[in-house]
């Protein structure tokens, strides 16, 4: 039986060891806006003026580390932007804000940007493409590839 296809995802939330910095990175940077914030605990973060589709936290990782690599947990919080040129917007606001990418991909179904957030957890920025222009295989079955993305074309967006 499948899940009923009107389920989505409706926010993710992150432990992180500074509000303030983190929400300079989310808001500041990405430009969500905070929809609720309890002192230096947590805020909750949104587009649209959804009450979130971030939550960020402090209440079992203040001053905390980040996670060490080879664990389980969280690889990253895709956040998916309506077209490609809200895209081309983030990726100038990434790197105008000195923010390296580890990477950029053309997944045919999507293009994403992939980097770290201040507590280096994993974030993917993407758009999607229309269902029409979805590859397909050879059984006429939507597919996907990694290609990579030409940043200078998508900045001229």
């Amino acid at each position: 039986m499948s899940i009923d296809p009107r389920v989505d995802i409706g926010h993710v939330h992150l432990k992180v060891a500074d509000l303030d910095r983190a929400l300079g990175f989310y808001a500041g940077v990405l430009g969500f806006d905070v929809f609720a914030r309890y002192g230096e605990e947590a805020a909750f973060i949104s587009a649209g003026g959804y009450h979130h589709h971030i939550g960020l936290n402090t209440w079992e990782s203040k001053g905390g580390g980040p996670p060490p690599r080879n664990t389980t947990g969280l690889y990253h919080t895709a956040i998916r932007y309506p077209d490609r040129k809200a895209l081309a917007d983030a990726l100038r606001r990434v790197l105008a804000a000195g923010i390296p990418l580890d990477g950029a991909s053309d997944h045919g179904v999507s293009v994403a940007l992939y980097l770290r957030d201040p507590d280096q957890n994993g974030v993917e920025l993407y758009y999607d493409r229309p269902r029409a222009e979805w590859p397909e295989d050879a059984d006429g079955k939507p597919t996907m590839w990694t290609k990579p993305v030409d940043l200078d074309a998508l900045l001229a967006e």
